[in-house]
């Protein structure tokens, strides 16, 4: 399944509300479970993001339409990178020319 890292920034919205920040991701996990999509790990940070969300989706489209919801609900700006392991990337190189 695919893995996706999140850089996430609070918006005012967001920064105003960060009291609930623990339990809006895990409403949030509830939520997006049945799609196929596993927050693994989620980390507040310092610095310019405020949070790292490690996640699996099914695939992009299911990734990207969790992610635009979230971003929707207005507490949250995300960027978003496709990661891959190492065995993934070995099939990804086997496959150059």
């Amino acid at each position: 399944m695919p893995t996706y890292i999140s850089l996430v920034q609070f918006t005012d919205m967001g920064t105003q509300a960060a009291k609930q920040t623990t339990q809006r991701v895990a409403d949030w996990a509830v939520k997006v479970q049945p799609m196929g999509v596993n927050i693994k790990q989620m980390y507040w940070t310092l610095g310019e993001y405020d949070q790292v969300c490690i996640f699996d989706a099914p695939d992009d489209e299911t990734a990207a339409s969790v992610l635009l919801a979230a971003d929707m609900l207005g507490n949250i700006r995300t960027q978003t990178m496709r990661a891959f392991t190492s065995s993934e990337i070995e099939m990804i190189r086997a496959k150059m020319p």
